[in-house]
């Protein structure tokens, strides 16, 4: 769950899902320096102890604090319908999710836009050689990775959007290589989404996922089905959205490592975003706050996972 790491910051999307992709030609952005406090609860995650009693334990709790700059940066041309950027985009954060994005957005005159990325870190990260070594030591190692993103919004000039992704990981020390739990994997993502307004201040945004992933190892091999629903909500200089989420995952195969048992999650996630703006009279920048919530509860004691992450950060626009 340490790539979770990355849920940072909570910026609300204040535009209409037909505006214009910038105010007008040239550079556009935002930064944020954020405050993070993170609990979690997780035997795979590097940030729990490496050494392992058995696998029947209980997942083990950490926490810590940092604090993070993040932020965006877009250049506009064209008839103010084309755009490239690069850092985090505020549909994304706005329901729980944050990727940095190298990207290239093309908008029609029906307004329908284009969105294609490259997303550098979303794959990456550490992982255990072996999370399930009892008799040593763990030992860490590097996940690389790549990931792209084809992203369709407001299609026909409709309120519906869908978002596609393809992505690959490498573990570079994987000691349960030519295992049914070999993690080498390429992940195929497809969602849909439709913006329902229900006034000016108020938005539903309910979708669905689904995720394919192919491993090497039959028993990492999984696919998921995931139901989100968003409520977006304007108060004047206060805007909040919430998100909650319920998922199914389903393995494809069992595992000689837990007794021939094939593992299933069910996976539960709430997200509260708040964004302040003009704070304290100061134009272009925001109050901004969120506080997210993960759980999975597997058939597998030894996967079951939580997580808690509270953040608090001042924002700045131009």
């Amino acid at each position: 769950m340490k790539a979770r790491y990355s849920l940072l910051i909570a910026l609300l999307s204040s535009t209409s899902c037909y505006a214009k992709l910038g105010a007008g030609n040239g550079f556009s952005g935002e930064i944020s320096l954020n405050s993070v406090y993170v609990t979690q609860e997780s035997n795979l995650s590097t940030d729990a102890d490496a050494n392992l009693a058995n696998l029947g334990q209980p997942s083990q709790t950490t926490d810590s604090f940092i604090v993070a700059p993040l932020g965006n940066i877009a250049y506009t041309f064209g008839q103010s319908n084309q755009q490239v950027y690069f850092g985090t985009t505020r549909d994304d954060i706005a329901v729980g999710t944050l990727a940095v994005q190298l990207g290239y957005k093309y908008q029609f005159s029906s307004k329908m836009t284009i969105d294609i990325a490259y997303l550098p870190t979303v794959m990456s990260g550490s992982v255990w050689q072996n999370p399930y070594d009892t008799e040593s030591t763990r030992q860490e190692t590097d996940v690389d990775g790549n990931a792209y993103r084809l992203k369709l919004s407001n299609i026909a000039g409709s309120l519906f959007s869908v978002d596609m992704a393809y992505g690959d990981k490498e573990i570079e020390q994987d000691s349960l290589q030519g295992s049914d739990l070999a993690r080498d994997a390429d992940t195929y993502f497809i969602k849909g989404q439709v913006r329902l307004p229900l006034s000016r201040a108020t938005m539903l945004a309910p979708a669905i996922s689904y995720t394919k992933q192919e491993a090497e190892g039959s028993a990492s091999s999984f696919e998921r089905y995931r139901g989100e629903l968003s409520v977006f909500q304007f108060l004047g200089a206060h805007q909040i959205a919430l998100t909650a989420s319920y998922s199914q995952t389903d393995y494809e195969a069992e595992s000689t490592r837990f007794s021939g048992q094939t593992r299933s999650d069910n996976g539960l996630s709430l997200f509260a975003a708040y964004e302040y703006v003009d704070f304290l009279g100061y134009k272009n920048w925001s109050l901004i706050s969120f506080l997210g919530y993960d759980q999975s509860d597997a058939n597998i004691d030894f996967y079951d996972e939580s997580q808690t992450i509270v953040s608090l950060g001042i924002n700045y626009q131009f």
